[in-house]
């Protein structure tokens, strides 16, 4: 392991990150900023929702803007990368090993998709107004699970990234990202499924499920969830399968 090219390599894409600053913001903000607003704000206030909705919707928000950044982060640069400007092979001849390239793409990407659930949580927080009521009492089970969540973005935009071609980008986003967002228990708890138990355990494919509930657990324990032992179970063997299939598949069209 060359620690010198792969914190280079890092900085690098630390560099590039900083110089798209106002973009990456505007990316990672406006979507969620707009669904707090009408779901958390507009519907509330006006008595078509419950105010005790906020609570159900924060954490889905914070789970999908996390998820949503750092799938983009890696999966698109690879999709370039690899298929448009070749750049990939620039980076295959640093003195540093095949694998750790792919490692530092996850690395990266999870900073990012952190980057973006810690700032969404005061923005959708003020956005919303009065009726949020999450808490931080426990800090450990939280920061565990963003960790987990972002390793779960980066490595699925590993393997997305080096499985999808330029011109399946859009099937990307139409077939995976938004059937995950909207079966992901973002914007419903996922006890709210118990009318539909064919769909409730289907459900539990998709990893943001465990993202949303996890997150709404320890921000808001009052609120129905899954337990978070099993989520921080099911997020570690998630990640574990996405970042031996994501090396894999990296590794093959690296030397392919």
């Amino acid at each position: 392991m060359n620690w010198k090219t792969f914190y280079a390599l890092l900085a690098r894409d630390g560099h590039v990150a900083r110089r798209n600053l106002v973009f990456s913001l505007l990316q990672n903000l406006l979507q969620p900023m707009l669904l707090t607003f009408v779901f958390g704000r507009i519907l509330t206030t006006s008595g078509m929702m419950n105010q005790g909705y906020k609570n159900v919707l924060l954490p889905g928000i914070i789970g999908t803007s996390m998820v949503m950044s750092g799938v983009w982060a890696v999966a698109m640069p690879l999709i370039a990368e690899f298929q448009f400007t070749r750049e990939i092979e620039d980076r295959l001849l640093a003195p540093i090993d095949i694998g750790w390239l792919a490692v530092e793409k996850v690395i990266g990407g999870m900073i990012q998709a952190l980057v973006a659930g810690f700032v969404v949580i005061p923005s959708a927080w003020l956005v919303m107004g009065s009726g949020v009521n999450i808490t931080f009492h426990q800090p450990i089970a939280f920061l565990v699970i963003c960790f987990l969540v972002a390793l779960f973005a980066a490595a699925g935009g590993l393997t997305l990234g080096c499985a999808i071609g330029q011109a399946q980008v859009g099937l990307m986003f139409s077939l995976v990202i938004a059937p995950m967002i909207m079966f992901g228990c973002a914007y419903y708890p996922w006890a709210a499924l118990r009318n539909f138990p064919g769909l409730q355990y289907a459900v539990l494919i998709n990893p943001l499920v465990y993202a949303s509930e996890g997150l709404r657990g320890s921000l808001v324990p009052g609120v129905p969830h899954i337990p978070i032992y099993a989520v921080i179970g099911a997020l570690v063997a998630i990640n574990g399968i996405l970042l031996v299939v994501g090396m894999k598949r990296f590794y093959a069209k690296a030397i392919g």
